[in-house]
C-alpha cells in the first residue's frame, strides 16, 4: 500500500475539477501543488478549495498541504510523483501542455489527463514519452465520487497504469482500469447506453421524465451502491438474466443517432438548469434547492461507500 503522506501531486488547472482533485490528495495526507496561470482564477482558489475541505471535514493539517503556483516553472518538479492535467477541453492546449510536462517532470512521473472527452491517445500523439501518459478521469464532484477511470493508450506501460492505480487508492479513490483508449471510456459508455433507451421510452410515450428518474434512483439504481451489474447477476443467477435478455434485447433501441427527446430540446435552447428548462422547468430558487439536495445526497452516499473502502 502506498503511503499517501509520501505523495506529491501537481494538478495543472485551478478550476472546479482541479481544486477538488487537489483537495482529495491533501485530505489523504499528500502534498498538492495547483498550477493556475490566470490571476483572477488563482485568487479564487483559497476560498473555493476551503469550501471543498469543509465538505470533506478536513482538519487543519490537510488545509495546509497545498499551494498554488502561477506557472509550471514554480513547481518543485524533482519531488512530483504524479501530474494530473485539468485544463479546458481543447486538444491543442492539452497536447502543448503535455509537451512541456515531458521536459519538466521526472522521467518516471506519470503524466495524466482528467479529460472526459479527449482520449490520451490523441493528447499524447507525437510526444516522446507516451508510455507514461494516461487518462485519470475523475467524476464531478471529484471530492465525493470515489471512482476514477484510469485509461491506457496502446503506448501506455501497464506498470505505469498499475502504479497510478496504487497512488489513487492511497488517496481514497477507487480506480477503474480501462485497458484500451475508447471514446467515452467505460462509465460514459454505460451511462449513454442507459440514456439512449430512457430517452426512446420517453419519446415513444411510455413514461415521463420523473418516471425514468424514479425507476433508476429508487429501483435498480438504488442497488448499484451495493453491487454493479456483473455482481448483481451473480446474486440473482445468470440464467435468469440470460432469459430476460433474450426476451427484451430484440426490442431495445439501437439507433446510431442522438434521441429526438434530447436533440430536439437542444435545438430549442432547452439546455437544463442553465436556460431554465430541459426535461424539467427551473427557477433560480429550484436550482439552488436541487443542487443542495443533490450534493447532500451524494455526501450521504459517500459515507456508506467510505465505510466499505476504509475496511479494504
Amino acid at each position: 500500500m502506498v503511503d499517501a503522506t509520501k505523495i506529491q501531486v501537481a494538478v495543472i488547472g485551478g478550476g472546479t475539477m482541479g481544486r477538488d482533485i487537489a483537495a482529495t490528495f491533501a485530505s489523504a495526507g499528500a502534498r498538492a501543488h495547483i498550477v493556475e496561470t490566470f490571476e483572477s482564477a488563482r485568487a479564487a482558489i483559497p476560498e473555493r478549495i476551503g469550501q471543498t475541505f469543509d465538505k470533506l471535514g478536513a482538519d487543519a493539517a490537510a488545509r495546509g498541504r497545498w499551494q498554488v503556483h502561477a506557472s509550471l516553472a514554480d513547481v518543485p518538479w524533482p519531488d512530483i510523483d504524479i501530474v494530473i492535467e485539468a485544463v479546458p477541453e481543447q486538444l491543442a492546449l492539452k497536447r502543448a501542455l503535455f509537451g512541456e510536462l515531458e521536459a519538466l517532470a521526472r522521467r518516471d512521473t506519470p503524466l495524466c489527463s482528467n479529460s472526459s472527452a479527449i482520449g490520451i491517445s490523441k493528447i499524447g500523439e507525437g510526444l516522446r514519452t507516451r508510455d507514461r501518459m494516461l487518462n485519470t478521469h475523475y467524476f464531478m464532484p471529484a471530492h465525493l465520487v470515489p471512482a476514477v477511470e484510469v485509461v491506457s493508450s496502446e503506448a501506455t506501460d501497464p506498470a505505469v497504469a498499475a502504479r497510478v492505480c496504487d497512488l489513487l487508492r492511497a488517496t481514497g479513490r477507487v480506480p477503474v482500469r480501462v485497458k484500451r483508449d475508447i471514446p467515452g471510456f467505460l462509465a460514459n459508455r454505460l451511462q449513454h447506453a442507459l440514456s439512449r433507451e430512457a430517452f426512446w421510452l420517453l419519446e415513444q410515450g411510455f413514461c415521463e421524465p420523473e418516471d425514468i428518474d424514479a425507476a433508476v434512483r429508487f429501483g435498480f439504481g438504488f442497488r448499484y451502491i451495493a453491487a454493479g451489474p456483473c455482481m448483481q447477476r451473480d446474486h440473482a443467477g445468470l440464467e435468469v438474466h440470460a432469459a430476460a435478455g433474450a426476451e427484451m434485447y430484440p426490442h431495445f433501441n439501437n439507433a446510431p443517432t442522438v434521441s429526438p427527446a434530447l436533440a430536439d430540446r437542444v435545438a430549442q435552447g432547452k439546455l437544463g438548469m442553465k436556460t431554465g428548462e430541459g426535461f424539467y422547468t427551473w427557477t433560480p430558487e429550484t436550482i439552488a434547492a436541487e443542487r443542495a439536495r443533490y450534493e447532500r445526497t451524494l455526501a450521504q452516499a459517500f459515507q456508506i461507500i467510505k465505510a466499505e473502502l476504509d475496511g479494504r
